[in-house]
């Protein structure tokens, strides 16, 4: 069964869409740790980090670098975080966090945007993706 990243490459799901190329997909998280919480994935299904070849995960790095600059000039930060856990959506990707303190990085204190908030934050973010 497709992993809902899968669905939303495929746009059965929408998402707020940051990036793009052939490749790969970045999107803000919906259950974001702070304001600008992006998920950057590969378009291929594959589960795990480490199982993709070594030039897919070099050119996910690569897109996701270029997504944590565009997020930093968008969102006021000290720092974009990175993480990958990947347990809870079998489909590898990468979450970048625009970080003022550590407790946005621990996946427990979440922020609540309304839809406007989402729409804009994800036209500047696009706005800055070069």
């Amino acid at each position: 069964m497709a992993s809902i990243f899968t669905k939303i490459i495929n746009g059965e799901i929408p998402a707020y869409k940051v990036a793009e190329d052939e490749r790969f997909l970045a999107f803000l998280d919906v259950n974001p740790n702070a304001k600008g919480h992006t998920l950057c994935i590969p378009k291929q299904e594959i589960d795990r980090i480490f199982d993709l070849d070594a030039d897919t995960y070099q050119a996910l790095m690569e897109f996701s670098r270029k997504v944590a600059i565009a997020l930093e000039k968008t969102i006021p930060c000290k720092r974009v975080g990175m993480a990958v856990i990947g347990l809870e959506v079998p489909h590898t990707h990468v979450h970048l966090i625009p970080l003022n303190n550590m407790d946005e990085m621990r996946f427990q204190n979440k922020v609540s945007l309304s839809k406007d908030e989402f729409e804009s934050i994800a036209a500047q973010i696009r706005s800055n993706f070069s």
